[in-house]
């Protein structure tokens, strides 16, 4: 029984009774090794910082402004080149015509219980000399997207390729529509899902 009561008496003992002293601790050292090195890397960080924004400073500056000439002088001359062809006629072109069309709001097709609609609100730009022509017959543009737009579904106007692909849809129905000649371009302006 002596010989339980001992290992009893081991077991409820207080830990904190037993210290040993096998590894002296400085406490105090410890931490002023501890803040050095802490004080080091602050230092460290706040130079990195100060010489990354120094050289975001310099090169808006200095750097920035010669890159940015050099861009308009190179993008200068391609622009001269694009001739009367592409979408970037009707930029290249002061002789350009622009028609402002009434902003339209259509149904989106969906199978939800809220209804969903698209405001679009866009430019046509007519050829040369064919504003008359196209400002006369803009029902007739307007009518030929109106199916197209009515079927376009809430996940079709999504990422940032969904105006591109309108507008493409928007140019090629409008050409049919008038004839070739007519249309050069269709500018979107505003294009808002609700």
């Amino acid at each position: 029984m002596d010989a339980l009561a001992g290992i009893f008496e081991r077991g409820t003992r207080n830990v904190s009774d037993d210290k040993t002293d096998d590894t002296p601790v400085d406490e105090a050292g410890a931490k002023k090794k501890g803040g050095k090195v802490r004080l080091i890397a602050i230092a460290v960080v706040a130079v990195g910082m100060l010489a990354g924004a120094g050289g975001v400073y310099w090169y808006m500056q200095k750097g920035g402004s010669e890159h940015a000439e050099e861009k308009q002088a190179e993008a200068a001359p391609e622009e001269g080149s694009e001739g009367g062809e592409g979408h970037g006629a009707a930029d290249a072109d002061p002789s350009a015509s622009y028609i402002e069309v009434a902003p339209m709001m259509v149904n989106l097709r969906g199978g939800g219980a809220q209804a969903k609609f698209v405001k679009l609100r866009f430019v046509v730009v007519a050829a040369e000399g064919k504003t008359d022509a196209v400002k006369a017959r803009l029902p007739v543009i307007l009518d030929a997207l109106q199916p197209f737009l009515r079927e376009l579904r809430p996940d079709d106007l999504n990422g940032s390729a969904a105006v591109f692909r309108i507008k493409e849809e928007m140019i090629r129905r409008s050409t049919e529509a008038l004839g070739k000649g007519m249309v050069r371009d269709i500018l979107i302006q505003d294009l808002i899902q609700q």
